[in-house]
């Protein structure tokens, strides 16, 4: 609740009022404590506080208990209890709903929410996959040949086909971009694998979420608070810590520098964060708290809300200011370091052993130290937190059902769209080489059948020509034999009948041919 102009988030033993300070809550904050103890009420109350002040919130609901926001909460014996110990009458408080609207990566328990390739750049994919500096450095480049060539990179097909397309032309590229390792694409392919059985399939695509359009506020001015359904989600930690730190980074890039403003623009709530940082690779834990630290400046608050501090690493958890630690068990050594650890990172108070306290907290009580205005965290109190004015628990199918296709986002986010990008780009590219291709090797074909023929036909008419010679030939030595023999045989008979007798008709006839035909012959050869 509002109080004073200050978030009004729990009191003390003694009945005064813990606040935390508006222009602090974007230096970051924790909600740590057992499984059961009220982490998720104390959200709710802050989440509600922001929203009342008209700041957009962001909560990712692991258990599907914090969609009942979208409902006023209801009255009961116990809610009266708490309502008169808090005083809550005298400052307003009621029972109502928040302007609300439901996401899911999936698409199931939500309005989809997607990004693309392009949009979470080589950078963020390097780390999300983790990724050696060679290969980054080829992905970066992999990027770059994509944008030289008009190559939009919108969901994972896209990537998958630029690197390959970039594998199979890297000699033509080595020139402008240098020595690409066939290797290190094998790599990386495998990684975008990986990536699409983590949920990176549905994850890139468009259309893609405008951040824009989580400033918004909704009836009343409250600032309208986003839930992402993350029962399904958080089972992947690398599709969780990808979408938290490109939610983040979007923010940090999209968001002016603002530096501490009376209120933030918007707060970010990370349910069950000790999931998001297990089994995180170091790359991406470091480019998480760099944005960490960087993303105050822009007028962002982020909660983390954990089982244990520990959960948190240390450069992340150094950035938390506002802190809030409800009850942890010590019934290891192992835990009661936990409990000292927690402790030990509060401001002490003189009055009370905090480790002792935390021991012994009851469900809704915590220990709680938020930033003063000078900057530096107040003395721990121990504190029983307020009750939200929205529903506790989750919500009916109906409800859920109702409250997404009722939202004006639903209609702009609800049905995929796949664009002509990469991959169809270079799938027609592909085939259009290859008809290409298929066409060259028909004509080439062609042209061979061709010059055979050609060949075979000048083959033919050579030989043609030379029957036709021979006939020529034979022909003409036809026509000198009979002639020679017809001239001869008249020769023959003159010269027979000089000489007398068969023997000079003879020898004449022979002796005349064999002279014509040799004057013939001589004839022609001429």
């Amino acid at each position: 609740m509002i109080r004073d102009g200050k978030i009004w988030i729990a009191n003390t033993e003694a009945g005064e009022p813990v606040y935390m300070l508006p222009n602090k809550a974007n230096r970051h904050g924790l909600i740590a404590g057992a499984t059961g103890t009220g982490k998720t009420i104390t959200l709710k109350v802050m989440a509600e506080t922001f929203s009342d002040m008209g700041v957009p919130v962001f909560l990712a609901d692991v258990k599907g208990d914090i969609a009942g926001m979208l409902s006023p909460g209801k009255d009961s014996e116990d809610m009266q209890k708490r309502i008169a110990k808090f005083g809550l009458d005298a400052h307003g408080f009621e029972y109502h709903n928040y302007p609300t609207t439901l996401w899911d990566v999936f698409g199931k328990n939500g309005i989809q929410l997607r990004t693309t390739i392009t949009e979470m750049g080589p950078t963020l994919l390097s780390r999300i996959m983790d990724l050696n500096e060679l290969q980054s450095d080829i992905l970066t480049i992999v990027f770059k040949i994509a944008d030289d060539n008009n190559l939009a990179l919108i969901d994972t097909k896209d990537l998958k086909s630029m690197l390959s397309y970039v594998a199979e032309n890297g000699k033509e590229f080595a020139a402008d971009y240098g020595h690409i390792s066939p290797v290190s694409i094998s790599a990386i392919q495998r990684a975008v694998v990986a990536l699409e059985l983590a949920g990176g399939d549905v994850f890139f695509g468009e259309p893609a979420l405008d951040i824009r359009d989580w400033f918004t506020v909704g009836e009343n001015g409250r600032g309208m608070i986003h839930i992402l359904d993350s029962q399904s989600l958080i089972n992947n930690g690398t599709l969780y810590s990808m979408f938290l730190l490109w939610m983040l980074s979007e923010l940090f890039e999209t968001m002016p520098e603002v530096g501490d403003l009376d209120k933030p623009k918007m707060v970010f709530f990370f349910d069950e964060a000790h999931l998001l940082f297990k089994d995180t690779p170091k790359s991406l834990l470091d480019k998480i708290e760099q944005v960490v630290k960087l993303i105050r400046s822009k007028g962002i608050g982020v909660y983390f809300v954990t089982q244990n501090p520990r959960d948190i690493p240390d450069g992340v958890l150094a950035q938390l200011g506002n802190k809030v630690q409800h009850a942890l068990r010590a019934y290891t050594p192992s835990d009661q370091k936990a409990v000292k650890a927690a402790a030990d990172s509060f401001r002490e108070n003189p009055a009370f052993k905090t480790a002792d306290v935390i021991e012994a907290l009851g469900t809704g009580e915590a220990v709680a130290s938020f930033l003063m205005e000078d900057g530096t965290p107040s003395v721990v109190e121990k504190v029983a937190i307020l009750p939200p004015q929205s529903q506790m628990g989750g919500i009916d199918e109906a409800t859920r059902d109702n409250a997404i296709k009722s939202n004006v986002l639903y209609t702009k986010y609800a049905t995929a769209v796949d664009p002509e990008s990469a991959f169809e780009l270079l799938t027609r590219m592909g085939a259009e080489k290859e008809q290409a291709a298929k066409a060259e090797k028909e004509a080439a074909e062609a042209a061979k059948q061709q010059a055979k023929e050609a060949a075979a036909a000048e083959k033919a008419e050579a030989k043609a020509k030379e029957k036709e010679e021979n006939r020529k030939k034979r022909a003409i030595k036809s026509v000198g034999t009979t002639v020679a023999g017809t001239i001869g045989r008249e020769v023959g008979k003159k010269v027979g009948k000089q000489f007398g007798g068969k023997f000079g008709q003879t020898l004449g006839g022979n002796t005349g041919a064999q002279l014509l035909r040799g004057l013939l012959n001589t004839l022609f050869k001429g």
